[in-house]
């Protein structure tokens, strides 16, 4: 046979294929031998390879009154990669964080305005994994009070205790300076229940109640008081003067005397229903100043009283017996109303500490 270049360049081409197929079987057996020897390196560049195998935790954050809590910071940091993940809860409280390297233990952070902060237990997720986590019941944050002489004397607690409930407000405008969220408030002398009362009185939100209050009775033209500026004039000193007497005997003037507690104290854990429970029944039932539960004859005689001299001033034709107690059906439920909000929607100035149910016991 007869050679010639393009047999020779054949030859070379063939002998160039074969010794790159060596090569490449020889770095096979060697991988696969590694892998052997090393399944955890095996399983890891398999992992890297599949990003689908990423774990991801999901879940929803609430409150001690089971209410979603929305814009709360959820939190974890790798420990291997010192990376941080985050996510926002929705409106619903709900969140997710995605993307999450198996095996790794992880501890979820929650942050949220006007909370204390939560951190589960380490969480050690599978590939592929999607673990649900509830974190519910999330505390009010505990303020402390900075007072730079520590009082001494019961009084001198109940001061700066009353100096802080002073500035409680629902809804950033309501006063609330009758509510309790310290688990040991100390009990209120004759004079700071006066004080309270009178605070409550001269507050500009009650004296812009009243006025409101006074326009709607005129435009229903009820009580039948004359028209125009005399008969409105006439409306808001009754409807003040119904405040007026309803807060002083209620109270300041009957807890002083019955030595009773005039405050609501909140419970702020348990279900909804003994919340609820807990704050209608703060009509019937109070705390002398010693601590002991004893029936609410401050609250109920001061709605009664204050029905009673209504009557005195309001026009002849609505002096009756069944005025008297419709008037005194209405305080009492407003002030129903008023214990649902402080347990349910406003929540102490900052500086309280804040106690859970069945702590909020005053100072023997």
């Amino acid at each position: 046979m007869k050679w010639t270049a393009s047999h020779a360049l054949l030859l070379v081409l063939s002998l160039f294929l074969f010794c790159e197929a060596q090569a490449l079987g020889q770095a096979t057996d060697e991988r696969g031998q590694t892998d052997l020897l090393n399944p955890s390196a095996a399983v890891q560049s398999s992992a890297a390879q599949s990003p689908s195998e990423s774990a991801t935790i999901r879940g929803t954050v609430t409150d001690i009154g089971e209410q979603p809590v929305g814009g709360a910071t959820v939190s974890v940091l790798d420990p291997e990669s010192s990376t941080i993940r985050t996510a926002t809860t929705d409106g619903l409280g709900f969140f997710e964080l995605q993307d999450l390297t198996p095996g790794v233990a992880y501890h979820v952070t929650v942050r949220a305005p006007g909370f204390a902060r939560w951190e589960s237990p380490a969480i050690v997720l599978k590939p592929g994994q999607r673990e649900v986590l509830d974190v519910s019941k999330l505390q009010i944050e505990e303020l402390q009070t900075a007072v730079t002489v520590t009082p001494e004397t019961t009084e001198e607690m109940a001061i700066q205790q009353v100096k802080v409930e002073e500035k409680q407000r629902g809804f950033g405008i309501i006063p609330n300076f009758f509510a309790v969220y310290d688990p040991n408030p100390a009990p209120l002398t004759a004079k700071l229940k006066f004080n309270l009362a009178f605070r409550v009185l001269r507050d500009p939100f009650t004296l812009g109640g009243v006025a409101m209050v006074a326009g709607i009775e005129q435009a229903a033209n009820h009580p039948a008081y004359v028209q125009g500026l005399k008969g409105y004039g006439e409306r808001y000193g009754s409807t003040y003067a119904n405040q007026f007497s309803s807060i002083m005997i209620g109270g300041a003037i009957l807890p002083a005397i019955l030595h009773q507690d005039p405050r609501y104290f909140y419970q702020g854990g348990g279900t909804k229903k003994s919340r609820a429970l807990h704050a209608l029944s703060n009509l019937f039932v109070t705390k002398t100043d010693s601590g002991r539960l004893v029936p609410n004859i401050s609250s109920l005689g001061g709605d009664l009283a204050s029905a009673s001299i209504a009557n005195l001033y309001y026009p002849e034709q609505n002096e009756q017996a069944k005025a008297v107690l419709e008037s005194f059906a209405v305080n009492t439920a407003i002030h129903a109303a008023v214990r649902l909000l402080q347990e349910f929607a406003f929540r102490p100035a900052k500086g309280t500490v804040v106690g859970s149910a069945g702590d909020l016991t005053p100072s023997h």
